[in-house]
């Protein structure tokens, strides 16, 4: 591909599963975005979608395309993109994000393969300061 196709690199954006205590204590999980720049992300767009293929069967299972606009994420914050359960945990989670920094348009995609949502993976989210698992 040439280069000038390709876009800017992305860096200091990371998108996190992160485990919290929901209503009642039960334990929840959120998907999270996180800005490390100095600047804002400018109307950030994400879609996520999970896959994955049926060992016995080699069935293809495909969950629906979500998409959601975010608007802007402050520099050095944390948005939430959206809840996660945990029956989506032994798909591939795919997150495809696009924003905007001084009239430059970015995209990355982050996966969470399958199976990798789990305490033993688990780090410190940075801005956040809780734990889960992080793709930068």
């Amino acid at each position: 591909m040439k280069e000038e196709l390709k876009g800017p690199k992305v860096t200091d954006v990371s998108v996190a599963v992160v485990q919290e205590l929901g209503e009642e204590n039960t334990l929840v999980y959120n998907v999270y975005i996180i800005n490390e720049k100095d600047v804002k992300l400018e109307g950030v767009l994400v879609t996520s979608s999970g896959y994955a293929t049926a060992q016995k069967t080699q069935e293809q299972v495909i969950t629906s395309t979500l998409r959601k606009s975010l608007g802007d994420v402050a520099p050095h914050s944390v948005q939430k993109i959206e809840p996660i359960m945990e029956d989506l945990f032994g798909l591939n989670n795919e997150y495809w994000v696009s924003f905007w920094i001084e009239n430059k348009m970015y995209d990355k995609k982050y996966i969470f393969l399958s199976e990798t949502i789990k305490e033993e993976y688990f780090v410190k989210i940075p801005i956040l300061d809780k734990k889960g698992v992080l793709i930068s």
